[in-house]
């Protein structure tokens, strides 16, 4: 497994986590607080925390390819929820790790 992750500086960081959540939780199964949350996205798990400063997401997947699609789908809806603040896409750190 493969996991990277990404911290975007917003003031609105648990607004977006809830909004991701409660949209994914049409399809996939999902949990959340206003301060952490988690989606079992079909090609792995994203795991979203929100502070006043930021929203970080980790994601997961078997492969390099999985975890393009993952980030691109949250950078999608990210870019739809957060348009009022400009945004393009998170800032994923540049290296997967691997995961047990």
């Amino acid at each position: 497994m493969l996991k990277t992750y990404a911290r975007w500086p917003t003031e609105n960081a648990s607004k977006y986590l809830q909004q991701l959540c409660k949209h994914f939780g049409h399809k996939v199964e999902v949990s959340y607080t206003p301060s952490e949350g988690r989606a079992d996205l079909p090609m792995g798990p994203s795991v979203m925390t929100a502070d006043a400063e930021a929203l970080t997401i980790e994601v997961t997947a078997p492969d390099a390819e999985g975890l393009t699609r993952a980030k691109g789908v949250i950078d999608s809806h990210l870019k739809t929820f957060a348009f009022r603040e400009g945004f393009e896409r998170m800032p994923w750190a540049d290296e997967a790790t691997t995961t047990g």
